[in-house]
């Protein structure tokens, strides 16, 4: 579908367009080929963009813990990473990989393959040693613990002297 078709033929949607269109054999797109990488994104550009905006997650504060959901059916734990990025970004990537068969050919691939990525600020009250990831039916759940919050400070009374 054309963005022109709902009037929105701005510069950045044009932009966003152009990301979405590259096809995987056009020059540029590779940045394999020389005098070609500065005639548009990297190949490996429009494939993390599309990771990030693919993958969706829920995320839930509770009353003890920030809890983030990922969708992530038929992965095993070898194929999905969490790890803490500049110290207050949770990364959760991986990669999904197509079964290959020689005697079996594709009629169809609507389940998406390939990488896949979301990037979290986590808030100041996140307890960065107490993150824990648990897989279970397709289901990626990370739970970050809140610190507790600070000990209200008591006011100081300051006595008077007479002089």
């Amino acid at each position: 579908m054309d963005a022109r078709m709902f009037g929105l033929e701005t510069p950045l949607m044009a932009a966003l367009q152009h990301l979405l269109d590259v096809p995987d054999g056009e020059a540029g797109a590779g940045g394999d080929k020389a005098g070609t990488a500065a005639s548009g994104p990297t190949r490996t550009y429009v494939r993390d963009a599309r990771a990030m905006a693919a993958t969706p997650a829920d995320v839930k504060e509770l009353p003890g813990a920030y809890s983030f959901v990922v969708d992530m059916p038929g992965l095993g734990t070898g194929d999905i990473k969490v790890h803490l990025e500049d110290e207050r970004v949770l990364v959760i990537s991986g990669e999904r990989r197509r079964e290959e068969r020689e005697d079996a050919k594709y009629l169809r691939m609507e389940r998406r393959m390939g990488k896949f990525m979301r990037k979290f600020v986590l808030p100041d009250n996140a307890d960065m040693d107490k993150i824990s990831a648990v897989c279970k039916d397709g289901v990626l759940t990370v739970n970050v613990e809140k610190l507790p919050p600070p000990e209200p400070k008591k006011p100081k009374t300051i006595e008077v002297k007479v002089a």
